[in-house]
């Protein structure tokens, strides 16, 4: 499909201009660097769609770089999944790189920032720290640490590595300016020390570790990044990148931050914190369950990395946050899935369906189309016999005049695909329960015959009762209740939606679907798409809804 014309968005803009003026010799090198410390969700999505839009389209390369300076909440389960995310995505990195391959350079950029009297090794607690720091309309204090001799930080600094003093005790600051407007300018924390938790990679070797601000733009100075992008909340921390890059910096080479706008969807939460609640407290089945926004949550509900590309083109890159409605993600599974889903038949409340007049033990084979809406999508072959199942909701025994599926003495209703029938009756066990519905049919009005050609009111589904595979349906919906569960006050799990999933255990399907493998795609006719789900078996299938044909939550 070829790639509709649109305008730029202004990182576009910038990098077509430094091109143009041949900014850092023409070269384009971008990169992704994700905390390893949870699960990647859509928000993420949005940065990696950039980040490697951005290399791919301008012929550079994105660098995949794992932001691992807190041992406390990484592991390497999040590492795999994030390049696995990235993958299904459709991207591939230029190279793997951690933010701990440069633990040792950072310490010497540390040392000599001590040595030019530029860092100091503060002993306050935390709550002093902060207290001094001011507020953005007062200037901070200087801690009483500040202007402690040279010999003496660099005989502190080095011993917060060794393990002999205790986590919280000591940190390392930069010497800057406490009365800055900039809040993050008052002698920013540079390193802590954390003792309890090795780290994924280097184990015990360190125990002070660099804080982001100081080990980001670093780090991308190391490995040759031009356009360091990232989300507006890091607007305020821009000058702090520039000036630590400034410290160091051996030519005329910088990379440049820019900021685009952080993706909110309403009924659901972005939070890796609030996210970690939910699975940890059981509330919902682990970071991948179809109704969490992570990116295996969004692929194992039925999502395809081409919906959620397609929507992050739709809503775009500017320099303002707001909230994207939940509807037009579930808009562009529908735009997707229409040409990807072939068409298939379940029943999700069966009830037997007898026509009495087609001949006993006889059977016929009809061909399905299996997607009008997709080019050389082919037939199926479906078996046809007396005794059918169709939606109990498809007959009423005493219906009036609006209802217009199956009544005795009503209306003529087609059989998707196959004949026009006729309620007579229906049978009913000893407590009042109809077992069966009773009809006849019209042998000349087969379609795709010219009998066929006969029109009728209502078209119903059913399936084949010899055939009919049985199925566990379950049903997502949104996770809360409110658009945006983050900005209301009190616990955010008294907002959870207590009807976001119903599983119906009794279905039945098409026996074409029987050997249905995971992640594979379908369009239940007349209900929404669907997707097998992970723990789907051929002797117990389970099907996730992805969507509803229609947006019907505003109705709700």
């Amino acid at each position: 499909m070829e790639e509709t014309a649109r305008s730029l968005n202004f990182i576009e803009a910038i990098v077509e201009k430094d091109l143009q003026e041949g900014k850092n010799n023409g070269r384009i090198q971008t990169r992704f660097p994700p905390e390893p410390n949870g699960y990647l969700h859509i928000g993420h999505a949005k940065a990696i769609c950039m980040d490697f839009g951005i290399a791919q389209k301008y012929g550079g390369v994105c660098n995949l770089r794992f932001d691992d300076t807190n041992p406390t909440k990484e592991d390497v389960e999040y590492v795999d999944s994030i390049q696995e995310d990235i993958k299904w995505l459709g991207f591939q990195w230029g190279n793997v790189y951690y933010a701990s391959d440069y633990f040792q350079k950072l310490w010497d950029l540390a040392i000599k920032l001590i040595e030019d009297g530029k860092a100091y090794v503060d002993e306050q607690s935390a709550e002093e720290i902060a207290k001094q720091k001011g507020t953005p309309t007062e200037p901070g204090t200087e801690s009483p640490y500040r202007n402690r001799p040279i010999e003496e930080n660099l005989r502190l600094f080095k011993q917060m590595n060794t393990g002999e003093i205790p986590a919280g005790s000591m940190v390392l600051r930069a010497k800057i300016d406490m009365a800055s407007p900039n809040m993050h300018f008052r002698d920013p924390i540079m390193y802590r020390i954390i003792t309890d938790y090795p780290h994924h990679r280097t184990g015990t070797q360190w125990k002070a570790y660099p804080m982001y601000d100081f080990a980001h733009g670093q780090s991308d100075y190391f490995e040759g990044v031009t356009h360091s992008i990232c989300t507006l909340e890091f607007v305020v921390h821009r000058p702090l990148y520039d000036w630590f890059i400034d410290q160091f910096a051996d030519s005329d080479y910088r990379p440049r931050q820019y900021e685009f706008n952080r993706l909110n969807i309403t009924y659901t939460v972005m939070s890796k914190r609030k996210m970690l609640q939910l699975v940890q407290e059981g509330l919902v089945d682990g970071w991948d369950d179809p109704r969490m926004p992570t990116i295996c949550g969004l692929r194992r509900r039925g999502y395809t990395p081409e919906a959620i590309r397609n929507f992050i083109d739709k809503i775009g890159y500017t320099k303002v946050d707001g909230m994207i409605d939940l509807s037009l993600l579930e808009y562009s599974a529908r735009e997707d899935l229409k040409t990807r889903a072939n068409r298939v038949c379940a029943i999700f409340d069966p009830v037997k369906l007898v026509i009495t007049n087609y001949p006993e033990g006889g059977s016929e084979t009809l061909q399905m189309e299996n997607n009008p809406d997709a080019e050389n999508a082919g037939v199926r072959e479906v078996k046809f016999s007396r005794e059918i199942w169709i939606e109990r909701g498809d007959f009423l025994e005493n219906a009036d005049k609006d209802f217009y599926r199956l009544t005795p003495g009503g209306r003529e209703v087609r059989l998707k695909g196959a004949y026009i029938v006729q309620c007579t009756g229906c049978n009913k066990d000893a407590n009042g329960n109809i077992t069966e519905v009773l009809c006849t049919y019209d042998p000349d009005s087969k379609s795709g015959t010219e009998g066929g050609n006969r029109k009728v009111k209502s078209t119903i589904n059913w399936l084949d009762m010899n055939t009919a595979v049985k199925a566990e349906v379950r049903l997502y919906d949104r996770l809360f209740n409110v658009e945006d569960p983050s900005a209301e006050e009190g616990d955010f799990r008294d907002l959870l939606n207590p009807g976001s999933l119903t599983v119906l255990k009794g279905c039945l399907v098409e026996g074409s679907l029987a050997g249905a493998k995971p992640l594979d795609h379908f369009q239940f006719l007349k209900i929404g798409y669907f997707c097998v789900d992970k723990h789907s078996t051929p002797g117990h299938l389970i099907f996730n809804r992805t969507v509803s044909l229609k947006d019907n939550w505003a109705k709700k």
